[in-house]
């Protein structure tokens, strides 16, 4: 057997090309773009070698499906907001409110019709001053109230300001002016003529029809002021009532002021009763001093008073829809 001798063969280096493999195909959408392009060719180590990055495969999400989908409260809100402008608290809101108002203005409409055929069967005389031997007790909570919404407390005291010398008040019910007096003479200022005068009171008369009246003022006045001596009550028709009688060989007495505070509505002839208080008040320089209330100067507002009046001076004693400047103006 011929044995071969063993010699070296020189190994030829040839270039090679690099190629993708099927099952390592990167998808084109997911091949980056390089910004600088890398050469071919061979360099000092060798043949160049193709260096791409391979950016991993992002995961896909599925597309939410309706079922799937979590709504966003404030985002469905917001689009029913756009849709008529108005959020859908402040449309229930305003659907209970004008139920509300809409159920209590029927009740009120219900109940106004019921009262005005229980008032126009009523057969009520002129004279309902006796209805407040019963309310006397308690006529202060009964108004007190109403009076404070109407602010009659200073309506009182721009009035009562104004009185001075010798005063009579007249229907002067549970003493409701009494904290407004100013008592005791003094020097000031008239406001209607512009001059030096004396103020304040000298003396006060107090009367009403109603004896349980008379007696809580009173007791109010003795209260709050226990030095002042120079006042007197009675319990007489403001229609009759007298200053006291002058002495011999003097001239007739006068009031220097007269007041009269929610009277006229109860008094069964106001016109005549004016003519009277005119005819005891000072010629000269008196006043007689109102506060009343009566007609509106709303025709709406006069049917309302004029359908509910019996029923009103049945229970209050009071007219409410006397005309008092028809009233002021036939007694001059």
């Amino acid at each position: 057997m011929n044995a071969h001798p063993l010699r070296r063969v020189p190994l030829v280096r040839w270039p090679i090309t690099p190629c993708r493999r099927a099952s390592s195909k990167v998808p084109r959408d997911q091949i980056p773009i390089s910004k600088k392009k890398q050469p071919l060719g061979n360099t000092q180590n060798g043949p160049s070698e193709l260096k791409r990055t391979v950016k991993p495969k992002r995961r896909e999400v599925p597309p939410k499906t309706q079922s799937s989908q979590t709504e966003d409260p404030s985002s469905e809100t917001k689009e029913k907001k756009s849709k008529h402008g108005i959020p859908p608290t402040a449309l229930a809101f305003m659907g209970i409110t004008a139920l509300a108002i809409s159920t209590y203005s029927s009740y009120l409409y219900v109940s106004y019709k019921r009262e005005v055929k229980k008032s126009q069967a009523l057969v009520v005389s002129n004279d309902v001053s006796d209805r407040y031997n019963k309310t006397a007790s308690t006529f202060d909570a009964d108004v007190e109230i109403s009076e404070k919404f109407m602010q009659l407390g200073s309506k009182r005291n721009d009035l009562i300001r104004h009185a001075r010398g010798n005063v009579l008040e007249v229907s002067c019910g549970t003493g409701r002016n009494l904290p407004y007096y100013l008592l005791g003479e003094r020097r000031g200022v008239n406001e209607f003529h512009h001059h030096l005068e004396v103020n304040g009171c000298r003396s006060i008369t107090f009367t009403d029809l109603s004896p349980q009246m008379v007696a809580i003022t009173k007791q109010k006045f003795e209260s709050m002021y226990p030095d002042f001596t120079r006042v007197s009550y009675q319990c007489v028709d403001a229609g009759t009532v007298t200053p006291p009688p002058a002495g011999p060989g003097d001239p007739p007495r006068y009031f220097d002021t007269i007041v009269q505070t929610m009277g006229l509505c109860s008094m069964p002839d106001p016109v005549a009763t004016l003519r009277h208080l005119g005819s005891i008040t000072e010629p000269k320089n008196g006043h007689i001093l109102l506060l009343e209330h009566g007609r509106s100067r709303w025709d709406w507002v006069n049917g309302i008073l004029d359908n509910l009046a019996p029923a009103h001076a049945d229970r209050h004693g009071c007219w409410w829809n006397r005309d008092i400047g028809a009233i002021t103006f036939g007694s001059s």
